[in-house]
């Protein structure tokens, strides 16, 4: 559970940043956890949950949000990453 609401307060900030571009797609990201040893768990919404480009999209660009903004931060995970092979995987569909 996320005990230390300041440091809640500047990760949210740090997806509000990025969260625009998410949306675009379909897409966003729910915090669910910010362990003792720093690591923010996530869990990736709506077409961002089945999307085979998930893992580039966590790690270029919602982690590189978070650590940047929030420096002590030492890794950003999702509970349901798609993997780039998995059948059901899903690119979203772009206007």
């Amino acid at each position: 559970m996320v005990e230390n609401i300041e440091l809640l307060g500047r990760v949210e900030k740090a997806l509000e940043s990025i969260r625009p571009y998410l949306e675009a797609d379909g897409g966003d990201v729910k915090i669910l956890e910010i362990t003792s040893d720093m690591v923010v768990k996530l869990e990736l919404l709506g077409a961002c949950g089945s999307c085979p480009m998930s893992t580039m999209t966590l790690k270029a660009g919602v982690e590189e949000a978070i650590k940047r903004s929030v420096p002590e931060i030492t890794a950003v995970e999702a509970i349901n990453i798609t993997a780039h092979d998995d059948p059901r995987a899903k690119l979203p569909h772009v206007l």
